[in-house]
């Protein structure tokens, strides 16, 4: 992916324009994600362990699903890594504001598409293309193994428009960095030294964007308060 992204900015380049991969870098149009569809296989068999052997779907399936509910809204600060990325996590977006899923439900934050019982698979809706491939990969990993070590059910399918749900993601950097850094559970799994580095990191980021006056501000304040 790193390479991928090299090539289309210098391609870019050579035609006197750039290519960005910002999660939301224009105001009117959608944002850009990335999709990670999860299937768990079998090392010894090769089997598809969402899938039981009467070709439905099995219990691993749904507490790996109920792990991502659980577990992917406080990990947020990974799919979602910079003050931008929640510009694209809004209603009406053509990007998830829950983790609800549906059965090729494009409108929830967890989709399961249709397809033969030896693919059957979750797609994770919630990364944006700005994420680390590596740090969104493994934290969606993760969130799937605690439910399936924790033994968890998810809750009934959404039919329909899941806009209409409650927003069940933090709406901010800083509110995903205080969810995060509560969740003793994924500390454990990705590494507690990591969690803490990574944390300090976003946070300083963070900072460094709040000492920057926006032009939103100077237009709706700055002769108006």
């Amino acid at each position: 992916m790193f390479l991928f992204k090299r090539t289309i900015r210098e391609a870019a380049f050579t035609h006197n324009c750039y290519a960005t991969f910002m999660a939301k870098p224009l105001a009117n149009e959608p944002g850009s994600a990335m999709h990670i569809h999860q299937s768990v296989v079998d090392a010894k068999t090769g089997r598809n362990i969402f899938t039981d052997e009467g070709g439905g779907p099995s219990k691993l399936f749904f507490q790996f699903l109920a792990g991502q509910q659980r577990f992917l809204p406080p990990a947020t600060c990974l799919f979602a890594p910079y003050v931008n990325s929640y510009r694209r996590l809004v209603p009406g977006g053509a990007a998830p504001i829950n983790v609800e899923w549906g059965h090729d439900n494009r409108s929830a934050g967890l989709r399961v598409p249709f397809s033969p019982a030896a693919a059957r698979r979750i797609e994770n809706r919630l990364a944006g293309s700005d994420a680390n491939p590596y740090l969104a990969i493994a934290a969606s990993l993760a969130c799937g193994y605690l439910g399936i070590k924790m033994g968890l059910e998810p809750r009934e399918a959404v039919v329909g428009n899941a806009y209409r749900n409650d927003h069940q993601l933090p709406r901010g950097l800083l509110e995903s960095l205080t969810d995060f850094e509560e969740s003793a559970d994924l500390h454990e799994i990705l590494g507690k030294r990591f969690c803490h580095v990574y944390l300090e990191l976003k946070r300083s980021e963070f900072e460094e964007f709040m000492r920057v006056i926006s032009p939103w501000e100077r237009e709706h304040l700055l002769l108006s308060v």
